[in-house]
């Protein structure tokens, strides 16, 4: 994964097709050799593919899938699993539009999807605390809280909600929620150290531990400790069509994936190994997958009981809120929604094993 990784979950609509031909090219060779063998291996078995888009190049946010597939499990669920490189079409459309059974979507993407009346429905939480913050570097003595925020200038990827989620986090903190915003092109903590702006919103999992891990530490504010709901950060989706004709498959495949991720949370060390070995040109910085894999293990795949991949309406219905007042939220002909919208066919825990 490069430095441009965070940008994924800010505004990958915004970057994809810029980054498309070279994250796809990378992945041609790992993902084809994979979904190619469990075909060619199990002959004899009766396999049912399945097909999962995935939202950037490998990472860990992906590493159910992949050390399930390591392991050899979708097989023995008769499932014979295709990962689909990341591409110029995002999963979102992909999904909508019945070309892939699954991918890796976000909450942000599906509210703006489903508010325009498209064919897809969140089945798996994969983080379940916001994998973004707000974030200055850690040599910022003048900046203990967003409301200190005011008059400095924001490093951002251009998505429209952006700026209101900071004006809304820095004005809950008591400020004015007035500052200037320039595009950023480079890793957050290298522009945030560099001087070129005074903050940015990173991804702790990753970018957050490649800026601790090369010297460059940042100072985080969680979202969530100003006022603003938690947010689905990482998400496996599924269309209506493809769940109504295929319930059993899509019971098998996402029973597989939560196995998968449960073996990461016990065995994040093992889990890295695997999605390493999965993913060898891809991930080359090793001991940045370990930090990511071990944090992520730690507090983000679980709930707070300790379960995985479920999801809340009021979690659904909260963002939905905050976009739709903030004047984000579209319909299929590209008009403004006047009334706020019912999330709760938006996703669906009814596929999840009985145990989540």
């Amino acid at each position: 994964m490069n430095n441009s990784e965070p940008a994924r979950r800010i505004s990958r609509r915004t970057t994809r097709l810029a980054l498309a031909v070279s994250a796809a090219g990378a992945l041609f060779t790992v993902t084809a050799c994979g979904s190619g063998t469990a075909a060619s291996e199990n002959g004899k078995q009766n396999l049912k593919e399945v097909s999962v888009a995935l939202d950037w190049t490998p990472n860990t946010n992906h590493t159910g899938i992949y050390v399930a597939q390591q392991l050899g499990w979708f097989k023995d669920a008769g499932i014979d699993l295709k990962i689909l490189p990341y591409g110029s079409t995002s999963p979102e459309t992909l999904i909508a539009s019945h070309k892939a059974d699954f991918g890796i979507s976000y909450q942000e993407g599906i509210t703006a999807a489903r508010s325009a009346g498209q064919d897809i429905t969140s089945v798996y939480a994969v983080t379940q605390k916001t994998n973004v913050t707000i974030s200055v570097s850690a040599d910022r003595d003048d900046i203990s809280s967003p409301k200190d925020l005011d008059g400095k200038t924001y490093a951002g990827f251009g998505a429209a909600y952006e700026k209101p989620l900071l004006q809304a986090v820095i004005k809950n903190d008591g400020g004015k929620g007035e500052f200037t915003s320039v595009a950023l092109n480079t890793a957050a903590y290298t522009a945030l150290y560099a001087g070129k702006a005074d903050f940015a919103m990173p991804m702790p999992t990753w970018e957050g531990l490649e800026a601790k891990l090369t010297g460059k530490p940042l100072k985080d504010f969680q979202l969530t400790d100003y006022g603003f709901p938690q947010i689905y950060s990482t998400l496996l989706a599924s269309s209506d069509q493809y769940l109504k004709a295929n319930g059993a498959t899509a019971k098998k495949f996402l029973a597989v994936v939560e196995r998968g991720y449960a073996y990461a949370v016990k065995n994040p060390s093992k889990a890295a190994d695997l999605l390493i070995k999965a993913n060898k040109s891809v991930l080359t910085n090793t001991e940045l997958v370990h930090e990511s894999e071990q944090l992520l293990a730690d507090s983000y795949y679980r709930t707070a009981d300790g379960t995985l991949g479920t999801q809340s309406a009021e979690r659904w219905q909260a963002f939905a809120d905050f976009e739709y007042k903030s004047g984000l939220l579209s319909d299929a002909n590209g008009k403004k929604l006047t009334s706020a919208p019912d999330t709760s066919s938006w996703f669906t825990n009814d596929y999840l094993p009985e145990s989540s």
